[in-house]
């Protein structure tokens, strides 16, 4: 095992009050009454499994819970509910927590509207209804009906419709439904006008949309070989196919499939004008390829127009044989491009918006314009431009926040966009591309006193000097004396930013008197490819040290201390959490690492999927990147003996995207090397996936047991 790392000077003052006040282990009359301690854990049978990676011989006595269907393991994970369970309800303010939470979730809200055929679609719930419904107007002027329902679905809420696809004309509509939250999928096909399902039904499918063609005669989706059961086989790429409305799945004919590498995968979408398939070529999340195929001319061959795997490219739209690709070839901040298909070499490339100073999160070609979603600090910036480049504007915001949306077709008069802030919820704006005309479409009304809590950006240097944002919500006018519960948030990975976006979870923890603090880490997208670069593969150090320099700085600035300070991470923030958590137990007062990846060596063994994540974590078989690899991997690291803070470990039993055997083992080797009676504890959901899909009653559930935890964890009062 490798040894702890050094406290940085920056933490000295931390380290003594972690020593005078014990922030592993937090006096008992600073907690709430409530469980009994020292808990007795269920005893985790240890293996003699070693490996060799590059001459270094590993251990992983706990590789047999990577057995996700053997008794044994299901028994394990009967026992230790058996022990979560009772303490998270012993908590006194468990209760008081899930009553707010059901209040704070009740309330009206609506996803960002898409429109075909004279039709707008959209996704709304009315507070606790358990999975989102679809709602469909036969134009601006009518009244709304429900589509598709999927709270009935199943009895307890659990099987859900993750995405839809609406043909052209607005007169069918193909939809995904996934069971328990596994990420396979399988699709229907319904009739908008009648609200009937047809007979076709698809399945062997996750990760993919479908594209329908112009005719609205059948749609082009990608899918998973069989394997010998019939199901799909997830260790395998994917191929396009067709299904044509009317015909069985057996039937729907191979379009395109990469057969010159083996972990290559296309999906496909059709061009506004139906005249092309573009095929999008995905390996990982650092470059891809971008090749197409003439739908006009029966058995055109696919051209492989960009296939050097020189960085991203997402296609926008076309106009007249010239497709319009954003990028961050050229600009690490990203670019819009132009590139004429009959003289396709880069020479010939079009610039038609220049990298800006501020990172190009994403763009749209519709109505004619490009609309473009900048990150400004984090914060959105919504840019208009022609389809020459032109500047046209920018619309204009209610403050700073988050922007998604704009989406459309090159011949749309309209689109829909969503604004929200950390305390302000959803708002959906109507936009009138030819006039740049905003107005509301739908706003959330809650019952909490948002006006209470104030949003501030702060910048604070990371270990190596690298300036870092922040975000701070809390009550207008706390003090500063070191005492306040505080909740530090990070992901640090993908390419993903970390905006302002409205979470009940998160105004439940500002009712209860904590402070929010959310970091945006290298290895996100806020600052563009470079950003994301400084965060991946040997460089990963440096999101767990930009997290420890985010909670120095919370305590030097005395917002908090480490006993009242609590780290939270989920997927790849599991990984943060769990890694800065073994680094630095010092710090902390309590840790929450959810459904986190946790074993380095070996993340990549659980599926294919797990495997193109390589880009950003690199993968054991290389050496240079498993010596960075082992010196993090939070199964690898925990330290015999050390005093950990209070933590609990969630994660489900069929998450089919993160394995759950990383928190299974995570947390025998955590609970085995405890040297404090601060509890250990994994919570496993068994009815659930990563998350999405997750009905309200369980998300709520989950959260108060959370938030409980915290409570009692940091000593919260009232």
């Amino acid at each position: 095992m490798t040894p702890l790392r050094p406290i940085a000077p920056t933490a000295a003052a931390a380290l003594v009050t972690a020593l005078l006040f014990g922030a592993c282990s937090m006096p008992a009359e600073r907690r709430e009454p409530g469980p009994r301690l020292p808990l007795s854990y269920p005893a985790t049978r240890s293996v003699d499994q070693t490996d060799d990676y590059h001459g270094t011989r590993v251990a992983d006595p706990y590789r047999w819970l990577e057995d996700l269907d053997a008794p044994e393991t299901a028994s394990w994970v009967a026992a230790q509910n058996a022990v979560a369970t009772p303490f998270l309800e012993a908590i006194p303010r468990r209760d008081a927590i899930l009553a707010r939470l059901r209040e704070l979730w009740n309330y009206e809200r609506y996803d960002v509207p898409v429109t075909a055929g004279g039709r707008i679609f959209y996704l709304r719930n009315d507070g606790l209804q358990d999975q989102d419904v679809l709602y469909v107007s036969d134009g601006e002027g009518s009244g709304p009906r429900v589509l598709i329902d999927p709270n009935t679905f199943s009895e307890d809420r659990t099987t859900s419709m993750r995405t839809f696809a609406v043909s052209r004309d607005g007169a069918k509509i193909a939809y995904s439904i996934s069971e328990g939250g596994s990420d396979w999928r399988v699709w229907k096909v319904r009739d908008v006008g009648t609200g009937a399902d047809l007979e076709d039904t698809l399945d062997a499918i996750k990760f993919t949309n479908v594209s329908w063609s112009i005719d609205g005669k059948g749609f082009f989706y990608s899918r998973y070989p069989r394997d010998e059961r019939g199901r799909g086989d997830g260790s395998k790429q994917v191929a396009i196919h067709y299904h044509r409305i009317g015909t069985p799945q057996s039937k729907d004919p191979l379009v395109y499939a990469i057969t010159d590498h083996p972990t290559r995968n296309p999906y496909g979408q059709v061009t506004d004008d139906g005249r092309y398939l573009i095929i999008h070529v995905y390996e990982g999340t650092q470059t891809n390829g971008i090749y197409y195929r003439s739908l006009a001319e029966p058995g055109a061959r696919v051209v492989r127009l960009l296939d050097h795997w020189d960085a991203l490219y997402f296609f926008l739209g076309n106009r007249d044989g010239v497709f319009y690709f954003m990028t961050n070839k050229g600009g690490p901040r990203s670019r819009v491009i132009a590139i004429d298909v009959a003289n396709p070499a880069p020479a010939n490339w079009r610039e038609v918006v220049p990298e800006a100073e501020e990172t190009l999160e994403a763009a749209s070609l519709v109505g004619g314009r490009l609309i473009a979603r900048y990150l400004k600090d984090a914060n959105s910036v919504i840019r208009i431009f022609g389809a020459d480049g032109s500047a046209a504007g920018e619309v204009e915001l209610p403050g700073l926040g988050t922007v998604d949306g704009f989406a459309g077709r090159i011949d749309d008069e309209v689109t829909f966009y969503s604004y929200e802030s950390f305390t302000t919820p959803g708002r959906i704006y109507r936009y009138e591309i030819a006039s740049g005309r905003s107005t509301l479409f739908r706003e959330a009304d809650v019952s909490a006193d948002l006006g209470g809590f104030e949003t501030r950006q702060v910048f604070y240097a990371s270990g190596d000097g690298t300036r870092i944002p922040m975000f701070l919500v809390h009550r207008k006018g706390i003090a500063r004396g070191g005492d306040n519960p505080t909740l530090l948030y990070g992901y640090g990975g993908f390419n993903a930013s970390e905006t302002p976006v409205y979470r009940t979870r998160w105004i439940a923890w500002l009712e209860m008197g904590g402070v929010l603090a959310i970091a945006n880490l290298r290895g996100g997208g806020e600052y563009g490819e470079a950003w994301h670069l400084a965060g991946t593969k040997v460089n990963k150090q440096n999101v767990f040290d930009d997290f420890i320099a985010a909670a120095e700085w919370l305590i030097e600035q005395k917002y908090t201390s480490p006993r009242r300070l609590a780290i939270f991470g989920r997927s790849n923030g599991g990984l943060l959490v769990a890694a800065v958590l073994n680094q630095r137990p010092d710090l902390f007062g309590a840790a929450l690492p959810a459904v986190g990846v946790l074993d380095m060596l070996r993340y990549h063994t659980a599926s294919a999927n797990a495997r193109q994540w390589s880009s950003d974590y690199g993968l054991s078989e290389n050496e240079e990147e498993f010596r960075a690899l082992f010196a993090y991997s939070p199964y690898h690291n925990v330290r015999q003996g050390a005093c950990y803070p209070p933590t609990l470990i969630t994660t489900a039993d069929h998450d089919d995207r993160v394995a759950p055997w990383h928190s299974f083992k995570y947390a025998a080797a955590l609970q085995k090397a405890q040297g404090c009676e601060n509890p250990i504890l994994i919570r496993i959901e068994t009815r659930a996936g990563h998350g999405a899909g997750k009905p309200t009653w369980m998300q709520i559930e989950d959260f108060a047991d959370q938030w409980a935890f915290l409570a009692w964890a940091l000593g919260m009062k009232g």
